[in-house]
């Protein structure tokens, strides 16, 4: 039964996942919270192999119904969409003229870990209203104004399946009006009700909401929540905008969650015009009002002006949503500490120097309950017999382990236990893809989406260069490896793509190579997704986090790995800075440019050839997939790939290249010794403490939403205990 139930695919890579483990926390810790999204659907594609390159397949994931959800007709709200603006009697403004639609809530349980507290996910579904299309009724076209009402519906239809890379699409902006739209009547409505379940108004006192409502942005993607809660309130509730603007403010908190300017939405003016007229209106307004303070605290200054708008006016006008989310929240936040202070330096430097008091960090975490208790059960119980069952609400007992880190019975029982999660994950990826896969080989995994910031192509620079030295010297002494690649490109993203056919086509070669044996296999992990990661994490050796420094805002999937004593190689990126702080340097095989040194190259100029004429391995393998060594009867099919390691490559592969041979050597040396690597295997899961998301939401609950976690148990429902004592062994 566990196997058929599909995963609900709902977000992409890191972000959708987070909010997940932020949900169990915060049930975990008995916060009285809701979290919102869409009811896509289909979520994010399903992924094939086909002839070496990916193919996506819908996500139909509701095929089979979803029996965790209930719906709730009853709370459906109606969401506006185009029309215009006019003067009221009063001389407010009104929206007119609009097309709704409607959104329907459907309910998943959240339950809290083993304290009796469920909260709720609630996701909308977009439905036609009754009304829909009324003209067309009128013209007689009874049967094609039924199947319009597709039209409106289309809007929880699909995820759009982009990480980290803006789309300026329409329906993209009519999901994320929806979903603001839809979610702030809920929480409006529930401000203004007494009980629980109650509609009849009690509450009419709006400056007293910040004291019982907090909105947590995540990312910018539900920004135009800003100008949504300013309508209301201005609009519907007919408050004064100085009032309606001090409670959004208090209410509202933003969380970046990337530094890469391709990824930062900036919606066109004219698109917001069309569609969200009102809501332009009030943009314009916030922003002239912003524009006051930031004059009367720099004067004139017109690239001040410039820097701290919200309002791009070179080329197309757009409204920068990053730049709308933090005027309008009182708290903005980074993932982990090295991008909270970048983003302070670079990215939102303007706004820093302008309202300091309003950045923090809060460095992300995961949940231990899903990503070791439910994951990796032989370790959770190994944990347990030494420190009791109590670290998985409070994970910083793991500490309690470093005292065993050099018990030789101890390190014997953890490889053990990972041993068994190899063969395991060996078993199931035979049946999947029929390699035949030596478990006893360094399992060296790199799972997170396909980008060129994540450095996959290094990843693959060195499976080459391991591949030409077995052939260059066969029986020189090797430690065995299998290098497993999983995670999903972008439909519309080239070159993440070729990163996909590149790696199954160098598998191909060397998987097939008798002079290479079982010393080196190289495996496609199709699909990944949340159920093949909970099959991964456990059986990880080493976990690749190689990102160019400065360009990963946390990583969470490096935490998952330290969890479950993978040893990580990474860059001091992200989290990976904090977690080498956590277990010292020692226990970690950090290595390449530091974001300081990649600065220092990209001043300087970056030149790809000085790396590729300075190493003969490094021009040997780049020269390998240029002349088609791996694509026999076709030499151009990675001509692109290679233009873009040697003439136009943003994230510095070749720089690194070197430090991270070098690295990857250290890697095999010391997996040799299994004593040293048992070791440094426990004192990463002793130190993992700090990566619960239990740590970070209770940061977030003290700091930003002015709330404290609650450790204690509700009392059972009615009648359980007595039924199970009663109930006969």
């Amino acid at each position: 039964m566990e196997e058929m139930e599909a995963d609900a695919g709902l977000g992409n890579g890191g972000l959708g996942r987070l909010a997940a483990c932020f949900l169990d926390s915060m049930a975990t810790l008995a916060m009285p919270s809701y979290g919102y999204g869409i009811r896509y659907e289909y979520g994010i594609f399903t992924q094939k192999i086909e002839n070496f390159e990916q193919c996506e397949e819908p996500d139909d994931w509701l095929r089979f119904g979803n029996p965790w959800e209930k719906a709730r007709p009853e709370y459906t709200v109606p969401v506006h969409f185009y029309g215009n603006v006019v003067y009221t009697a009063e001389g407010g403004r009104k929206w007119v003229n609009t097309e709704v639609v409607l959104a329907m809530p459907y309910d998943n349980p959240i339950p809290g870990y083993g304290n009796n507290v469920c909260n709720t996910l609630r996701l909308w579904s977009a439905k036609s209203p009754l009304s829909f299309n009324l003209k067309v009724f009128n013209t007689g076209d009874y049967i094609q104004s039924v199947l319009d009402r597709n039209i409106a519906e289309n809007i929880s239809r699909v995820l759009y399946p982009n990480d980290n890379m803006f789309e300026g699409k329409e329906l993209r902006l009519k999901q994320e009006y929806f979903l603001c739209a839809a979610t702030l009547n809920d929480v409006v409505r529930r401000f203004k009700a007494s009980k629980f379940g109650s509609r009849e108004v009690a509450r009419t006192n709006f400056d007293l909401m910040p004291d019982k409502v907090a909105i947590q942005l995540n990312d910018t993607h539900p920004a135009m929540a800003i100008p949504e809660l300013m309508r209301i309130l201005l609009d519907d509730e007919h408050l004064a905008w100085d009032q309606a603007w001090t409670v959004t403010t208090k209410c509202c908190a933003y969380t970046n969650h990337t530094i890469l300017p391709e990824a930062l939405e900036r919606w066109p003016v004219t698109m917001l015009q069309e569609l969200l007229p009102r809501h332009l209106e009030i943009i314009y307004h916030i922003n002239h009002l912003h524009m006051e303070q930031v004059k009367a605290k720099y004067g004139d200054d017109a690239e001040k002006l410039k820097q701290l708008s919200c309002i791009e006016e070179d080329g197309e006008k757009r409204v920068n949503m990053a730049h709308l989310a933090i005027i309008g929240s009182h708290t903005v936040n980074g993932v982990a500490f090295i991008h909270s202070e970048l983003i302070k330096k670079s990215l939102f430097k303007p706004f820093f120097e302008y309202c300091p008091e309003k950045f923090q960090n809060k460095t992300n975490g995961i949940t231990p309950r899903r990503w070791l208790l439910l994951c990796n059960p032989m370790l959770a119980d190994l944990i347990s017999e030494k420190i009791g069952d109590d670290w998985p609400v409070h994970l910083d007992q793991l500490t309690q382990l470093k005292e065993w880190a050099e018990d030789p019975k101890f390190q014997d029982e953890v490889m053990k236990v990972k041993q068994n999660n190899k063969n395991k994950l060996a078993a199931y990826l035979k049946e999947q893809t029929d390699i035949d896969i030596n478990p006893s080989s360094l399992f060296d995994i790199q799972v997170k989406r396909i980008h060129e910031y994540k450095r996959q192509l290094l990843n693959i620079l060195h499976i080459i260069t391991l591949y030409n030295r077995i052939k260059k010297n066969p029986s020189a002494p090797f430690t065995p490896r299998t290098v497993m690649i999983g995670g999903k490109a972008a439909p519309g993203y080239y070159m993440a793509k070729q990163i996909i056919k590149l790696f199954n086509r160098v598998g191909a070669v060397v998987n097939a190579d008798p002079m290479v044996g079982d010393k080196l296999k190289v495996v496609f992990l199709e699909n990944y997704r949340v159920t093949l990661a909970e099959k991964i994490m456990p059986a990880a050796d080493l976990s690749e986090q190689i990102s160019t420094a400065g360009t990963e805002a946390s990583g969470t999937g490096n935490m998952k790995f330290m969890l479950n004593g993978g040893l990580t190689i990474g860059t001091l990126d992200g989290a990976n800075v904090e977690m080498a702080e956590e277990m010292g340097n020692e226990n970690i095989f950090i290595f390449g440019m530091t974001v300081d040194d990649v600065e220092a190259v990209q001043a300087k100029g970056y030149n790809a050839y000085d790396y590729y004429n300075e190493s003969p391995e490094l021009k040997q393998v780049i020269d390998m997939i240029k002349d088609g060594f791996f694509t026999p009867g076709n030499n151009d099919e990675f001509k692109d790939v290679v233009d873009l390691l040697l003439n136009n490559d943003r994230f510095l592969t070749l720089a690194d290249y070197k430090a991270y041979i070098a690295a990857q050597d250290d890697v095999s040396a010391t997996y040799n010794n299994t004593t040293k690597w048992a070791e440094m295997a426990i004192h990463n899961i002793a130190s993992s403490g700090k990566f619960s998301s239990d740590r970070t939401i209770a940061e977030y609950a003290r700091e930003i939403w002015g709330m404290e976690p609650n450790y204690e148990k509700l009392p059972d429902p009615h009648g359980l205990m007595g039924s199970k004592e009663n109930s006969p062994e």
